[in-house]
């Protein structure tokens, strides 16, 4: 396939677009900078700004663009920044692919399982209700960007992604070092419900649904979420170490500001939408992620 891809400078789209190479696909990449070689587009969202000239042929769009929400505090401009990052390059891209002479017949969206809100013990599936917090609006109004394509006609896969497992960048990244340390421990409660998926499985995840007929909410998660204590002692007993250092919820607050609620914040998600699709995780479960995780 022919893919152009966004967001790609990110964790998760630096390894997509070698994954995507790596199985074969012609991947094209949307830059902000002058382009450096032929596989790159530049585009500007901001401006809304994309020459669908320029893309040639697409089979498929990834859109991965938007700042990262634990990258600064949430001020009242970063907080403005996340939402118009990620809903000025859904629709930058969209209406660049809906006037292709032959538009894609899937664009694969991320999103986040944000879009629940505070769940508590509940299991929360695709077709659960949406939650009212800040980063419930968040995935609303980035997900409702994409609905030109999907009326359309191309298939919109709306990726929504739990807590992403890697060695190296977002929030386990820093985490390991600590845990390495011997300063890991329970965040807050630790009876909270963490959703995590493993970087191998979220690549192969993306990869399915450019291919398979699965439209709409699409959580990216292990099959089996875990309490946020059972997750520090995986990792601790993984990595040989101590995880008994817990960081109250009111230290991460003071840390951390508004974002903190995500962290401590309880959401048992599942990925029904997958599993019936009949994708096969490689890391199902927090022992295999952790795992995983050690080892990587």
């Amino acid at each position: 396939m022919r893919i152009v891809v966004s967001g790609a400078s990110g964790l998760i789209g630096r390894h997509l677009v070698a994954h995507l190479r790596n199985r074969g696909h012609e991947v094209v990449v949307l830059v902000r900078r002058a382009e450096r070689e032929p596989s790159e587009v530049r585009w500007d969202p901001a401006a809304g700004d994309l020459d669908p000239g320029r893309l040639g042929r697409v089979d498929a769009a990834v859109n991965l663009s938007g700042a990262g929400v634990g990258d600064h505090r949430w001020t009242d401009a970063y907080k403005d920044l996340i939402v118009r990052s990620r809903t000025e390059t859904t629709s930058t891209l969209v209406r660049a692919l809906l006037a292709l002479d032959e538009p894609p017949e899937v664009l694969v969206n991320a999103s986040a399982i944000g879009a629940y809100g505070e769940g508590g013990d509940t299991v929360l599936t695709e077709g659960s209700p949406r939650g009212d917090d800040f980063l419930a609006h968040v995935v609303q109004v980035w997900e409702e960007a994409t609905e030109p394509a999907a009326a359309a006609g191309i298939r919109v896969s709306l990726a929504r992604t739990g807590l992403l497992a890697n060695p190296v960048g977002g929030a386990f990244g820093q985490m390991l070092t600590l845990f390495r340390l011997g300063l890991g421990g329970p965040l807050g409660s630790g009876r909270q419900w963490w959703s995590l998926i493993s970087m191998p499985d979220e690549l192969a995840a993306l990869e399915f649904l450019l291919t398979r007929p699965v439209p709409g909410p699409v959580n990216l998660v292990s099959p089996e979420p875990a309490t946020n204590l059972a997750v520090t002692g995986a990792l601790g007993a993984a990595l040989h170490r101590p995880a008994l250092l817990p960081v109250p919820a009111a230290a991460l607050r003071v840390a951390l500001g508004e974002f903190a609620g995500s962290i401590t914040g309880s959401q048992r998600v599942v990925p029904a939408a997958l599993l019936e699709a009949g994708f096969t995780f490689r890391h199902p479960d927090v022992g295999a992620v952790t795992t995983w995780l050690a080892n990587a």
